[in-house]
């Protein structure tokens, strides 16, 4: 990786780790926060590793700072509810500044945007905490505006003070309505306001530090990303989720810890309420603890109360997917965990539908991840885990069912091994290229599968949503260039680029020319660690997955709207591009078949109430984006919250009498079950289309895409 920097650039580095020593800190007012000792040469560091071997290549410059800069204050106060407007002209000056800041590791200017934020911040909940004594009058018709991302930052302290009072007569509001105690409610909201005081008090140069690190990476490349030495920690545990407690990746969003995935298998994934993008707005300790309001958090400490001993309980107030701020929280009970390797591993099912008076066994696999166990297959351990080897032994359980065809699931799955991604295509094809790989130097190597051996050579369906990414779009891709299966669902995220991780701890000490791990100085990590970009993937066609992703053969309705999640969201996301194709052979004559199985489906999702019932369910989900306003008057509250949960549950009911489940009744809970898993039934059904249509086009014994293969009947 240094090789590849240029002498000027180790030259550059070097001087400015070792001039570190000598730098003066600028002096601060008491009680800011200040950049420590290391981070002006981390600065630096980072930003010349980024300039020296990342493959999207940016110039440090005034539009690039501009960028940095709406990115920074976006993170600092995205929701417009603490900084006043002529704060944010005062900031307008660092607008073109933070390029030359960047490179010189000049922390001034960002450490003291963060210091005016901090000041703003606790003298609103300050504010707050001076009027929960107020005799508020709910049957008025104020109103509040929870989501202020796109209105103007307020002018005046006047002006602020009066929103301020809405949000604190909405949260009385909310509690008034579980409970009519309001010297309860009033000391419940005390304690959150405090705590968010408190929290604000516990903010270190670290946090400070990777938020400007997040907005610089980000702003040249979305998978760029610099950790600091806890979330460096943090990054390599969460590969395993082992730490977590319950299971679950979170992120902090517009003031809310949100669930970004699940592991699973894990204890949030067993408990079939708990889904990505649910906020966790409380949580409690044990059968009989008292929730703790976790709103605005930070999120290393709302973690912290998740996270506890095996066999322990967690008690997590919920707001779902969708729903308002003014609905209703789900409380859900999580049994902590130790997250379990088989868990998280590759599973097969089998189901069964009718076609032609026959019956149709469909095996699906669904993989959550391209794993593999690189540790245990270096120390020689013949059991090693690995993506392609779960799936082996899963095909040959398929087989001895005799399966008709078998779907391979992939929603979900964000990738991870590249080796992995074309070993397990080498499972349904003879051997020949699957991808192909640009470098930084714009050098070319085709991934090929080597095995002649088909493991499998029956009917094909792969299943792909927006989140399925990288290695999943590696897989998915050579499927379909092949001609080998048919790819269902909706478009994929479009992650066509590899990362690779460098310690940056290792890379100071080589620059100062200790060749010397940190076990072996007995320091601890100083520097964290960086993702760079380092090459770009192109599909066998010659087409990049970069942007574009995959389009399914035939697209089924999806809860994740394109137009909000995917690469081509990413202002910063290389461009989609194709190099020459490489030479393979397809063997599938699918252009032949996607036309009828289409029609196919299209006439069942036009006639059967069952389509049309999820159909529904999946445009109320898109078209809910919340209230932009929600009243303050208590009985018109009560009659919003009340209408929008009646609205959901005849939703849901339509759709579970549709497909034969029983309707729930209010107040009941929706648990996570297959029968409602519209896409995986559906997909399985255009497979068994799939497979009588391929009698009808190529015999009794349906396709046989290579001649000396055996198919899974």
């Amino acid at each position: 990786m240094l090789k590849k920097m240029g002498l000027g650039a180790v030259i550059y580095l070097y001087i400015s780790f070792v001039n570190l020593s000598f730098s003066k800190a600028k002096a601060y007012p008491p009680g800011d926060i200040h950049p420590d000792k290391n981070q002006s040469a981390v600065c630096r560091l980072v930003v010349n590793m980024i300039l020296a071997n990342n493959y999207k290549k940016v110039a440090i410059n005034d539009s690039l700072s501009v960028l940095v800069f709406d990115r920074y204050l976006k993170s600092l106060d995205e929701n417009h509810s603490y900084l006043l407007a002529v704060d944010v002209a005062a900031f307008d000056q660092y607008k073109t500044l933070l390029d030359d800041d960047l490179q010189s590791g000049n922390l001034a200017h960002v450490f003291g945007m963060f210091n005016v934020f901090k000041m703003r911040n606790e003298e609103r909940l300050k504010y707050a905490l001076t009027q929960l004594d107020a005799n508020y009058d709910f049957t008025k018709n104020d109103i509040y505006v929870p989501d202020r991302r796109k209105l103007p930052f307020i002018k005046t302290e006047a002006d602020m003070n009066l929103m301020w009072n809405q949000r604190v007569k909405y949260d009385l509001l909310e509690l008034q309505l579980s409970s009519p105690d309001i010297a309860k409610n009033r000391e419940t909201l005390k304690k959150k306001y405090q705590n968010l005081l408190d929290q604000s008090a516990k903010t270190s140069s670290q946090d400070v530090f990777q938020l400007f690190m997040n907005a610089f990476t980000a702003s040249v490349d979305p998978h760029a990303a610099y950790f600091n030495p806890f979330n460096a920690s943090q990054f390599n545990v969460g590969i395993t989720r082992a730490l977590e407690g319950i299971g679950a990746t979170l992120a902090l969003s517009n003031e809310y810890v949100t669930i970004k995935s699940l592991t699973p298998g894990g204890p949030a994934y067993k408990t079939k309420l708990i889904n990505p993008e649910d906020r966790i707005i409380a949580i409690a300790q044990g059968k009989d603890g008292d929730f703790q309001d976790v709103t605005g958090w930070r999120l290393d400490n709302a973690i912290a109360l998740i996270r506890g001993p095996k066999g322990t309980i967690v008690k997590l107030k919920v707001l779902a997917k969708g729903k308002s701020a003014s609905d209703e929280p789900l409380t859900v009970e999580v049994v902590r965990d130790k997250i379990i390797l088989e868990d998280q591993s590759a599973k097969q099912e089998i189901r069964t539908y009718k076609a032609m008076g026959k019956n149709v066994k469909i095996g699906i696999i669904s993989i959550p991840a391209f794993y593999f166990d690189h540790v245990a297959y270096t120390a020689g351990d013949r059991n090693y885990k690995s993506t392609t080897r779960d799936v082996k032994l899963l095909l040959d359980t398929l087989k001895q069912h005799n399966v008709d065809g078998i779907m391979i699931d992939l929603r979900g799955n964000g990738g991870g091994s590249l080796n992995e991604a074309v070993s397990l295509t080498g499972l349904f094809i003879k051997s020949g290229p699957v991808v192909q790989v640009r470098d930084v130097d714009q050098h070319i190597q085709v991934n090929q599968d080597f095995d002649p051996s088909i493991y499998y050579n029956g009917p094909l369906a792969v299943l792909v949503d927006r989140t399925s990414a990288s290695a999943s779009e590696i897989f998915s891709g050579a499927i379909q260039d092949y001609g080998r299966g048919l790819i269902l669902g909706s478009q994929t995220y479009g992650k066509g680029s590899v990362q690779t991780t460098v310690d940056l701890n290792k890379v100071a000490l080589k620059l100062a020319g200790q060749n010397k791990t940190n076990a072996d100085t007995g320091k601890q990590d100083q520097f964290g660690q960086l993702n760079v970009t380092i090459g770009k993937f192109y599909r066998i066609n010659g087409s990049s997955t970069q942007h574009k992703g995959v389009v399914p053969d035939i697209q089924l309705p999806s809860f994740i709207a394109p137009s909000k999640y995917g690469e081509d969201n990413e202002p910063s996301a290389m461009p989609w591009d194709t190099i020459s194709k490489t030479d393979y052979i397809p063997v599938g004559l699918l252009n032949k078949v996607v036309p009828v199985l289409n029609s196919q489906y299209q006439k069942r999702s036009q006639t059967i109430a069952a389509y049309q019932a999820y159909s529904n369910e999946v445009k109320a989900y898109q078209d809910n984006q919340g209230p932009k306003t929600i009243s303050l008057n208590a009985q018109a509250f009560k009659h919003t919250r009340d209408v929008n949960a009646k609205k959901a549950l005849d939703r849901d009911n339509k759709l579970r009498v549709a497909i034969g489940l029983p309707a729930l009744k209010k107040g009941e809970v929706k648990a996570k079950t297959d029968d409602l898993d519209f896409m995986k039934t559906e997909g399985a059904q255009i497979l068994t289309d799939y497979i009588f249509l391929d009698k009808a086009l190529f015999g009794i014994n349906g396709p046989s895409y290579y001649p000396e293969g055996k198919t899974a009947n």
